[in-house]
């Protein structure tokens, strides 16, 4: 379903997204329109600079609809894009219009970096949810790294931090099982939640399975079917899009999934401690799941 919003997305706004600004292409509602440098460092979690009064600087909002895109592979770069509320993905798209997933950016995160080099986007930014993003134009950006360079520092942390985490990503890629992958993701996901406030246990996925998929090197099926597994041996609990956290310890730590004849022995001997219509709710919850995509 996700698939063919973008589809409709991209064909509709193919002939002018080269050359819209984020002015264009976002939409402006009643609310927060404008952060000063102080609210924009506590955003992005890094320290504020002193001696810059909070009127001398301040950075827009815009916000986008579920499925807009914020920029386009190729488009002229001139801005930065801070993540003040909702969810994104980044992705690169072949000559076939194949989708690889990047990253998923949340509130805190810096993306549009891969500008910088060729000042031309090397990849699109999809909204996964409505989002608040707070524009950086780059101008603006290399100007405050001259007159405060603590503020410049801090910035490159930020997109150092960024660095470390894809990094992380591409060691985790080559060195474990695909159970493991999903297992990583679902912890790091529920840190990241705790960062922003939010509950570390029980949280909603903004990112459909195959997307998820996309961004571990895995299928669709593989992805589901280890989540069905994690569902069944007690590790998760899945209920729609919302992911329930219930051994994050064995999710840190899992290699491999027990062999499915043990897992037969586990899932039994939790169906006999369970009321016959929970066990069919939570066994058959992610089923409904791939029904609705």
């Amino acid at each position: 379903m996700f698939s063919t919003q973008m589809s409709e997305t991209r064909s509709d706004s193919s002939s002018s997204a080269l050359h819209s600004s984020p002015l264009d292409a976002g939409w402006q509602r009643q609310g927060k329109l404008w952060s000063n440098l102080k609210e924009l460092c506590e955003v992005l979690r890094i320290p504020t600079v002193p001696s810059v009064t909070d009127e001398e600087l301040l950075f827009q909002h815009v916000q986008f609809k579920t499925g807009q895109r914020i920029h386009t592979i190729g488009q002229p770069f001139d801005t930065l894009y801070i993540v003040h509320s909702g969810f994104l993905k980044t992705v690169l798209i072949d000559e076939f219009g194949n989708e690889q997933v990047l990253s998923f950016p949340m509130k805190g995160d810096l993306f549009g970096v891969d500008g910088i080099h060729t000042r031309r986007y090397a990849s699109e930014a999809v909204a996964l949810s409505n989002c608040d993003l707070i524009l950086l134009p780059f101008k603006k950006f290399t100007a405050l790294g001259r007159s405060h360079v603590e503020l410049e520092h801090a910035m490159y942390s930020v997109m150092s931090r960024e660095l470390v985490r894809e990094q992380a990503m591409v060691s985790m890629l080559g060195a474990l099982s695909a159970e493991a992958r999903v297992a990583r993701f679902l912890v790091s996901l529920a840190d990241r939640f705790g960062e922003m406030g939010y509950s570390s246990k029980l949280f909603n996925l903004r990112m459909t399975r195959h997307e998820i998929g996309s961004y571990l090197g895995l299928t669709l099926e593989t992805v589901s079917r280890t989540l069905s597994a994690f569902n069944e041996i007690g590790l998760i609990t899945v209920d729609q899009r919302s992911i329930g956290i219930k051994d994050a310890d064995a999710l840190k730590t899992l290699r491999r999934l027990p062999p499915s004849s043990s897992r037969a022995k586990q899932v039994a001997a939790k169906k006999a401690r369970q009321p016959a219509g929970k066990v069919q709710a939570n066994t058959g919850a992610w089923d409904q799941l791939e029904e609705a995509n």
